[in-house]
């Protein structure tokens, strides 16, 4: 393997570990815009019935 060959193989080990490190992100602040949809709901519910 070459030099530029390694270097190719590294930058995308770089990019593809930036992109599931995206996507992990995304997931996390999804999960926590999901819980506080329901807690919104849930409140909302609370108000309407009493």
């Amino acid at each position: 393997m070459t030099s530029a060959e390694k270097y190719v193989l590294a930058a995308y080990l770089v990019f593809l570990a930036a992109v599931l490190a995206y996507l992990v992100i995304i997931a996390l602040k999804v999960g926590r815009l999901e819980q506080e949809l329901g807690d919104l709901v849930r409140l909302a519910r609370e108000r309407r019935d009493g």
